[in-house]
């Protein structure tokens, strides 16, 4: 019969595939530079459609006022474009605001967090090349404590704006 040919049956020729599809569909998600690029033909594509669109229903209309046709044809309806045009915009709006948000938190834990502390202790298989002495840890961590502490001020200044409570004397 058909498909009884040599070779794998074709389901199980997508097989395989589905899962590698699958992760690739996940870290497309996951990464909003990736998304954006895959979005950009479909918006020039949209932009295209809705541009169409729009001179279609502009040589109606001018046929329909002009007297030489009647209001007969089916048309794409304009606004529906448009509303896909703009629901594409917003996507990669989206993207941007969150491509460039991982990039100022990648910025920021750079900067407050320049040196990779170790994860095992020494003698338990770690590195032991890579890691820096107890003493070159402490303005790491001394900058750290001075960001909690001014994160914990700002924080507790503005849910004392947010209620309306003056500072203590001395402040902090």
């Amino acid at each position: 019969g058909p498909g009884a040919g040599p070779g794998p049956p074709p389901g199980t020729a997508q097989g395989p595939a589905l899962p590698t599809q699958a992760a690739a569909a996940q870290a497309q998600d996951f990464d909003p530079v990736q998304r954006f690029r895959l979005l950009l033909p479909q918006l020039k594509e949209s932009l295209q459609t809705l541009m169409k669109v729009a001179a279609q229903n502009l040589v109606q209309n001018s046929s329909i006022d002009n007297g030489q046709k009647s209001a007969d044809g089916a048309l794409q309806r304009f606004d529906k474009s448009l509303e896909e045009f703009y629901a594409l915009c917003d996507q990669l709006e989206l993207c941007l605001r969150l491509a460039h948000e991982c990039l100022s938190q990648s910025f920021d834990s750079a900067k407050h967090a320049p040196a990779l502390v170790p994860a095992a202790p020494k003698g338990e298989g770690g590195p032991g090349g890579e890691t820096l002495p107890y003493t070159q840890y402490l303005p790491l961590i001394k900058a750290q404590i001075a960001g909690a502490k001014d994160i914990h001020n700002a924080l507790l200044e503005g849910a004392n704006k947010i209620t309306g409570k003056l500072p203590p004397p001395g402040g902090p």
